[in-house]
């Protein structure tokens, strides 16, 4: 068994047998220490707090804070009050408990009056950092959480470096699957890389709370990423969102298996093989293409949505060929065998640097391959070298094993998709082994079934079937970067209870030097005098609203002069104050 597992039984255990003999002594019937839930009510009750604060035991990251906090009051309600006292409560509470239990002078005295005692300063700032972590928390559980965006899949309606703000309250908060864990930690604990921040032992099934809308067509949506559900965790923090199906499908079954074969893009081994719950997954953010129920199809990178063509994002990105004479956009090192892009040229023309590279050398004629807007390609056009410049699309008919539904029989590329229809909750469809592929992660991984094929027939939980109704509705994520984007063209649809929130708001946006190696470089300081072109802020994305379009207008003047309009009038007050004294 698991350490942690065995940790968690004989806390439950202990914890549950101090209440046992402590609620009678309190003037309640012993019993109610065995309800689960109701105990804690019970537990509040003796404590004389609010019945509410069970919602903050449940809250991943409060819920810790919130045990010792209440172990701490129920022995000062049985009078153990002493330094000493006081702090085998707070660390140990779970075995502090059944053991005042069982003394037997112990004696209900009720909880402790502070409205007499003086606070101190330790004592101010404790409760001021057990409030801004509180708070904090459950602001970020349930109403809005802060987010960077972290790859270049929305480009350009969405940029690295963009820092916003998710709204939880626009289709509802999940109540969380695991509620013990670690406060602000997604999935690993901080310095750590790969321990858990969560226990397993407590699980809560799926539950959204009532929000204001639903995921509707060409909205932006952050969810939980669903190829996360088991990942090969490596030696360091940013191998954590390394999809444990996608390496195999890289690298072979083989390798993946061996703990020691080493991952090709981070460096590092891969490591334990290790599942994570739906809430616990990276989160990812995409444009929402299709909903449940539509039918879609991708036409030489056109989307049509029950067969009507889909306007393509004014920022969209896509790949071109570009043609030059001689080398301008980068040069090719023989020597240690890599592109080197041309810095200057490329930061100009805001294309990073990491997603460009030479496809061919034809004598002094070079073949680019560049990821761009349609307005950045316009541009490129009239740079001095170029000659000529064209879209890559992949033809249709032409299979690309890493595409969904990652079956051969199914002939299906990045630019030429489809017809598939997203599945909605209570819809039906007929099952066979020639489309099998298209459902039976969502069959097995989301929907909690088991599934057999055994010659032509299928099996689900057993029983053979010819057909199976949907329980969740999904969604179908896709990046504006259209060609550069690991989305439901790779490892299928998002199911409903990945659904996170939606982007409302970016209060600030940083340029990553890694991707604009010039502009991006810059110092903070000297970057406070440049402007979005040739200064690390893209100043134009400061206080924006995120819209369907991307970004609307700036309000950072605004802000600016909100706030020294506030500060003026302040100080003039607080002056007039003084002087009337």
């Amino acid at each position: 068994m698991d350490t942690s597992y065995l940790f968690l039984i004989v806390f439950s255990i202990a914890t549950v047998i101090g209440l046992w003999k402590l609620f009678p002594l309190a003037g309640e019937q012993s019993w109610k220490a065995f309800v689960p839930v109701y105990n804690f009510i019970i537990w509040l009750k003796i404590i004389k707090k609010p019945w509410w604060w069970i919602f903050l035991i449940i809250t991943p990251g409060v819920n810790f804070l919130m045990y010792v906090i209440m172990c701490l009051l129920l022995a000062k309600a049985f009078n153990k009050r002493s330094f000493s006292e006081r702090a085998m409560a707070a660390m140990f509470g779970f075995i502090y408990l059944p053991y005042i239990a069982f003394q037997k002078d112990t004696k209900y005295v009720g909880p402790e009056d502070m409205s007499k005692r003086k606070p101190s300063i330790a004592r101010e700032w404790t409760e001021a950092i057990v409030f801004a972590v509180v708070a904090a928390t459950v602001i970020r559980t349930f109403f809005f959480e802060a987010f960077t965006i972290p790859t270049s899949s929305l480009e350009k309606s969405m940029m690295v470096g963009d820092y916003l703000f998710v709204s939880k309250i626009s289709y509802g908060a999940k109540v969380p699957n695991t509620p013990l864990s670690f406060p602000f930690a997604m999935h690993t604990l901080p310095f750590t890389g790969t321990t858990k921040s969560y226990l397993e032992w407590f699980k809560l099934p799926y539950f959204r709370l009532p929000g204001f809308g639903s995921v509707k067509n060409n909205d932006i949506v952050v969810f939980n990423y669903p190829d996360g559900d088991t990942v090969a965790l490596g030696l360091s923090q940013e191998d954590q969102a390394q999809s444990y199906y996608q390496m195999c499908r890289d690298f072979g079954w083989s390798n993946v298996n061996n703990p020691q074969a080493i991952n090709q893009y981070t460096g590092h081994p891969f490591g334990k093989v290790t599942y994570r719950p739906a809430d616990k997954r990276e989160n990812y953010v995409k444009r929402c293409i299709a909903i449940a129920g539509d039918k879609l199809e991708i036409k030489d990178d056109e989307v049509y949505i029950n067969d009507q063509h889909v306007q393509t994002p004014e920022h969209a990105q896509h790949h071109y060929i570009v043609r030059t004479k001689g080398f301008v956009f980068g040069e090719y090192d023989y020597s240690e065998h890599k592109f080197m892009p041309n810095n200057k040229v490329l930061d100009k023309l805001d294309i990073y640097v990491d997603e460009a590279g030479i496809t061919n050398i034809m004598g002094d004629t070079i073949e680019y391959l560049l990821n761009m807007p349609v307005s950045t390609s316009e541009k490129v056009k009239g740079t001095e070298g170029v000659i000529s410049m064209e879209r890559q699309i992949a033809k249709k008919g032409v299979y690309e094993a890493h595409v969904f539904p990652h079956n051969p029989a199914i002939k299906w590329n990045n630019d030429n998709f489809g017809p598939f229809t997203i599945p909605k909750a209570g819809t039906t469809i007929n099952l066979d082994t020639s489309t099998i592929s298209l459902y039976s992660r969502m069959i097995i991984n989301y929907e909690g079934n088991t599934m057999e094929i055994k010659g032509d027939k299928i099996f689900i939980n057993g029983n053979e079937t010819k057909t199976y109704t949907f329980k969740l509705n999904y969604y179908f994520m896709m990046g504006d970067n259209r060609q550069n984007s690991a989305d439901s063209r790779f490892w299928g649809v998002v199911p409903e209870d990945h659904i996170v929130g939606k982007p409302v708001f970016v209060w600030m946006s940083i340029k990553d030097p890694a991707k604009n190696p010039v502009s991006g470089s810059v110092g903070i300081i000297k970057s406070l005098t440049q402007n979005s072109k040739t200064g690390k802020f893209r100043w134009e994305r400061f206080f924006c609203f995120v819209n369907k379009d991307g970004l609307s207008r700036s309000y950072f003047i605004h802000f600016i002069v909100i706030v020294a309009g506030l500060s003026g009038f302040f100080y003039v007050k607080r002056k007039r104050a003084e002087k009337k004294k």
